[in-house]
């Protein structure tokens, strides 16, 4: 699945390679990814227009667009979330590039049913939502105000009242997205795990301490995957699997499921009785 650093790659080539190209046609004809919008609605709104900035809160990438002629007039913003293997291709100049979840996928398997969402640019390229899953979604105008801060973004003070409250387990308030936005379920075991923190804990039962280490492991894990090309880089992702061990102290990986979510975690470091 996409989390902030895969999402990043997208906004970034959106940013880099589709602003200020005008919209000559807007092809959704996914009514399921679009919801609530009916093609013709997107059609009308975005043709003419074209994309001014692109911006990034968590796993949500939202678009400004601006009319070319009454540049000035605010447009709709244009929200797209990549789902569970969205990705983000923009063809420029005859080159496709990607941004998105990380399995690249092979153009020559590329079903044309994947193709959920195109923006047509009248230089004849083009900016394209491809999800196999079809758990991507775009939408006019998203409601980015109910997620929480950005966890590339989130301050340590933020960071200690958002996640140190209650009884439910501190990985299930990790992926929270209106708390803390971004974090998805390989980044949460990755940054339980440098914390050594138990992802079961309830989160108010955390020692200031370990607040505090989970935050220095959120930033350190993000750093790394943007780096190395996205979370499924972490140290521990290989090592989530039956007959796994750790890799700092070579203890077996226990696995079960925390709010909802599949879960590895050490059984000697993160041990929680």
């Amino acid at each position: 699945m996409p989390e902030l650093p895969e999402v990043e790659t997208a906004r970034r080539l959106i940013a880099d390679q589709a602003l200020g190209r005008r919209i000559a046609t807007v092809d959704s004809v996914d009514t399921y990814v679009c919801r609530p919008h009916t093609p013709d609605e997107l059609r009308r709104v975005l043709s003419g227009r074209m994309l001014t900035a692109a911006h990034r809160r968590g796993k949500l990438i939202w678009c400004e667009t601006a009319d070319l002629v009454r540049a000035a007039e605010p447009g709709p913003d244009l929200g797209i979330h990549l789902g569970m293997a969205g990705r983000v291709i923009v063809a420029k100049d005859g080159i496709e590039a990607e941004g998105g979840e990380w399995r690249r996928i092979d153009p020559r398997a590329r079903k044309a049913e994947w193709n959920r969402f195109t923006l047509e640019f009248a230089d004849g390229g083009s900016l394209l939502l491809l999800d196999p899953r079809r758990l991507g979604r775009v939408r006019l105008n998203p409601d980015v105000d109910a997620l929480g801060p950005d966890a590339a973004q989130v301050t340590l003070p933020e960071f200690r009242g958002l996640i140190s409250k209650g009884t439910i387990a501190v990985k299930a308030r990790l992926l929270d997205q209106s708390k803390i936005a971004g974090v998805g379920n390989l980044l949460a075991d990755e940054v339980l795990w440098q914390a050594k923190v138990p992802p079961s804990r309830p989160a108010g039962k955390l020692s200031r301490e370990e607040i505090d280490r989970l935050y220095s492991a959120l930033r350190s894990a993000l750093a790394a995957a943007m780096a190395n090309g996205g979370v499924h880089t972490g140290e521990v992702i290989a090592a989530r699997r039956p007959g796994g061990n750790c890799p700092r102290c070579g203890a077996e990986m226990k696995h079960s499921t925390v709010g909802g979510r599949s879960t590895w975690w050490c059984s000697r470091e993160q041990a929680w009785g």
